[in-house]
């Protein structure tokens, strides 16, 4: 159960810290990103799929408290490096059939049945679907597509294949053939794939494309374009990459690092803009192999989660699909069997913030410490801005702040939410307290508690100061 408070402050609100004065647009500027109906989804790895569908007490409240928020439920997709393990047997009433020699071991080689399709046919939003390309079953993978789009009025599109860079090192059979596999072979056969299944199902704007994982130009969309012709991009639904930046939570936090990781994919996202196909970020999250303990489950993780979440909207990614691994053994899942995670907080407070817009821009250029971002209604009107001081915060000694003073305001009073902990460090599924607007999400269930807290700062003259504490955000509702 939740209740509200509502707290006003008097203008000027003062802080000990730095300022820095922007001046919020009357309207949606001409290179303002156009935004999803829910830009914040969720990946789930392909053989722990059902585990969470059906296992986990938590997925569809966690996933209802956003679709809540936007009045759509947010996008997922399933798959990862298993998906490339994986068989389809149609003979199989089971989601999965694997065997591991222990509960978090992720399994080297499944099969799966038309019931898997089934199971994600029940969620009531979009649905991407990877498929296996490093086995080299091209009739197989044929199959299961079929299935897909028989079963799935919710799927969205179709991978062939995760993160190919790697077969090599994997051991792939479809590398392991061509003996040369370097971005060229890969996007020969990716193009071949991609007209083989989009011939075999007769359906245009199917795949999924690209789904590598090193950092671009090399192994990147804008060179996979490059290799494709006007038929094989007519079968292309969209493009897509995907990301774990790691480090220290101090530098995975850090918005101008988080402006710097975003930007090198702005040459992809210009290429996919001349096919007229939108660009995803189809798995991403903090630390890849499933999180880093000392970095993932943090609370400066979940401001990253929503930092990188509106950066890369506001550059124009579409959709950005966060990565839930192995149930028990995930430092960055946003939600497990018994616990929350920090950055769920922060995926909730981006979700907030660009519920109900339809274009965003961010005011600051990425170099400092300081976020600012405007989120713009269907008539270009600002109606939301995010405040994000990225200063690292360890708990210990002073704790700094900074003042946002924004000029250009419409209206009287203005409306604010926090998302706040003690430190960078604080970790909810150990007992600590991470809150949005002074909402929290129980463990193991996700539903919402806590007391919600908005406070209201009076406009004067069209200008109001916002303090934020180091390590802090706030999302501002404007009249």
């Amino acid at each position: 159960m939740s209740f509200k408070q509502v707290v006003w402050l008097l203008l000027p609100v003062l802080g000990y810290g730095a300022t820095v004065t922007y001046t919020v647009p009357s309207s949606a500027p001409t290179g303002a990103a156009t935004l999803d109906p829910a830009p914040v989804g969720v990946s789930f790895e392909f053989f722990a799929f059902p585990s969470y569908f059906t296992n986990v007490t938590a997925t569809n409240q966690c996933l209802k408290n956003f679709q809540e928020v936007t009045g759509t439920w947010p996008p997922i997709r399933i798959g990862g490096t298993t998906q490339d393990r994986a068989k389809y047997d149609a003979s199989t009433s089971a989601y999965v059939v694997y065997s591991v020699a222990a509960p978090t071991d992720a399994p080297a080689n499944l099969t799966f049945g038309p019931s898997f399709m089934s199971l994600a046919a029940t969620y009531p939003g979009t649905v991407v679907v990877g498929l296996n390309r490093g086995k080299d079953d091209i009739a197989n993978t044929i199959a299961a597509a079929k299935v897909a789009k028989d079963r799935m009025k919710n799927l969205l599109a179709i991978e062939l294949g995760n993160e190919p860079e790697y077969y090599t090192k994997d051991g792939q059979p479809i590398a392991l053939k061509a003996g040369t596999w370097d971005p060229p072979t890969d996007a020969n056969s990716q193009n071949n794939w991609i007209l083989s299944v989009g011939e075999a199902l007769s359906t245009k704007d199917l795949i999924q494309a690209g789904n590598h994982n090193e950092a671009p130009p090399k192994w990147g969309a804008e060179e996979l374009i490059a290799t494709q012709n006007t038929t094989v991009k007519s079968y292309v639904h969209n493009y897509a990459h995907h990301n774990y930046p790691g480090g220290s939570i101090s530098g995975l936090m850090s918005h101008a690092g988080i402006s710097s990781n975003i930007n090198i994919f702005k040459a992809d996202l210009a290429a996919a803009a001349t096919t007229g196909k939108e660009y995803v970020l189809g798995e991403t999250n903090s630390v890849s192999g499933g999180g880093a303990k000392d970095v993932s489950p943090l609370f400066g993780a979940a401001l990253w989660t929503m930092d990188y979440a509106l950066r890369a909207s506001s550059v124009g990614i579409k959709r950005t699909y966060f990565h839930h691994g192995t149930v028990g053994l995930c430092y960055y899942c946003w939600w497990g069997r018994y616990s929350m995670g920090a950055p769920y907080y922060g995926a909730y407070a981006a979700t907030t913030a660009m519920a109900g817009g339809s274009y965003i821009s961010a005011l600051d250029d990425g170099t400092t410490g300081g976020a600012v971002y405007v989120v713009y209604d269907a008539d270009g009107r600002p109606r939301k801005l995010v405040l994000y001081n990225s200063e690292y915060f360890s708990g210990s000694g002073t704790r700094g702040n900074q003042t946002f003073a924004l000029e250009g305001l419409v209206g009287g009073s203005v409306s604010v939410k926090r998302l706040s902990a003690a430190s960078a460090g604080t970790r909810v599924d150990t007992g600590g307290v991470v809150t949005f607007g002074g909402k929290t999400f129980a463990q193991g269930t996700c539903v919402e508690g806590g007391s919600e807290v908005v406070e209201v700062v009076n406009v004067v003259d069209g200008k109001a100061a916002f303090v934020v504490a180091a390590t802090e955000a706030v999302v501002l509702f404007l009249e």
